[in-house]
């Protein structure tokens, strides 16, 4: 397979900047398996789901992972420069895998400094602008602040057409993360409101939570034209005992499992032991999942519109079928839905 294969043109004007307000008043695609597609709201949700119907969400929490700092000079002919760094993977309490700009501007020893007395050595370099940072402050302690210093980690997409502001630490965070760890939102749990989700639970719909922290390599772009020598970024996962045989239970009785973003899916499918029974399972995932790799344990999909290119759009191609992704997505197009992060959503039911 082709990385040509996986990509399509969108309008700069459909890439949304805003989420919509109130947040469940967003569009919504419902693709069925048989290929054809209606239009609907995201309100709508409860109309379209049935009695036993287990929702997996993602429950991991975004934290402000974009930081600016300095580097400050090295000697009298070094001079200080900006530091822009982007956290996306923990290592231990006080060290995180970061992408840094400029890359080749800092040294392996080299001190950067945040605000607040937050400081950080590059501990170690690798390809890509990706360094291994160690904090001068960890646990609960680098948490607080990284509240506040850092800003909410926003797609360059957006960030490249306005800055980030106060809106942005509500707007871009679910209602119901409680982990933190992410440093990009599972973006398709930001349609749903309080209000939404007890309606859910008072039709008969089970609600589980998963967590996988999401890391910004998951968002990287595919640099290989052979799709199959791309490599995926690992990112943690947790699965609970509890959770797992509740959704086992589910599938035994052909209750449909619908899954709240790629990242819950993600989480199921790396769980699934070669029968298609989940277990308890705390690790990391390199999962990469594009037409030909089996879906074992989802039925459903709720998911917002991905970049072109993109490892989320092959797995949306696994999913659903990579002729019905393209036709849905072309007339999301047309029908001007709004995309990626803040756009609106697709609700898509597994090929066959």
């Amino acid at each position: 397979m082709k990385l040509a294969d996986f990509d399509y043109e969108l309008p700069p004007e459909l890439i949304a900047l805003r989420p919509c307000k109130p947040r469940d008043s967003s569009r919504l695609l419902v693709v069925n398996s048989s290929g054809s597609y209606e239009d609907a709201r995201f309100s709508d949700l409860p109309k379209l789901l049935r009695r036993g119907d287990v929702l997996i969400f993602n429950d991991s929490k975004t934290i402000p992972a974009a930081l600016i700092g300095v580097r400050p000079p090295r000697d009298d002919k070094s001079p200080q420069i900006k530091v822009r760094v982007n956290l996306h993977k923990k290592i231990s309490a006080c060290e995180w895998l970061a992408f840094v700009k400029p890359a080749k501007r800092v040294m392996i020893g080299d001190l950067l400094h945040f605000a607040n007395d937050l400081n950080a050595i590059i501990k170690s370099k690798n390809e890509g602008g990706e360094v291994l940072l160690a904090f001068n402050k960890n646990g609960a302690d680098l948490v607080a602040a990284l509240e506040t210093v850092g800003k909410m980690p926003i797609p360059p997409y957006i960030g490249q057409k306005r800055a980030v502001d106060e809106l942005d630490i509500v707007d871009y965070q679910t209602i119901y993360g409680k982990p933190q760890g992410s440093v990009a939102t599972p973006t398709a749990g930001l349609h749903f409101t309080s209000n939404l989700m007890e309606k859910l639970a008072d039709m008969g719909i089970e609600i589980h939570f998963v967590t996988l922290h999401v890391g910004a390599g998951t968002f990287l772009p595919v640099k290989t034209e052979n799709i199959l020598e791309h490599k995926m970024h690992s990112e943690y996962f947790e699965l609970s005992a509890e959770t797992a045989r509740a959704i086992n239970a589910a599938k035994a009785v052909n209750r449909r499992i619908i899954c709240v973003g790629t990242t819950s899916l993600r989480v199921l499918e790396s769980a699934a032991d070669e029968k298609g029974m989940l277990h308890e399972y705390f690790g990391e995932t390199y999962i990469f999942l594009y037409p030909g790799k089996s879906i074992k344990i989802v039925d459903g999909l709720i998911s917002n519109f991905h970049l072109p290119k993109s490892t989320l759009l092959m797995l949306m191609c696994a999913f659903s079928g990579t002729e019905i992704v393209k036709s849905a997505y072309q007339h999301a197009i047309r029908a001007k839905y709004r995309f990626f992060s803040y756009g609106d959503a697709g609700l898509w039911w597994r090929q066959g």
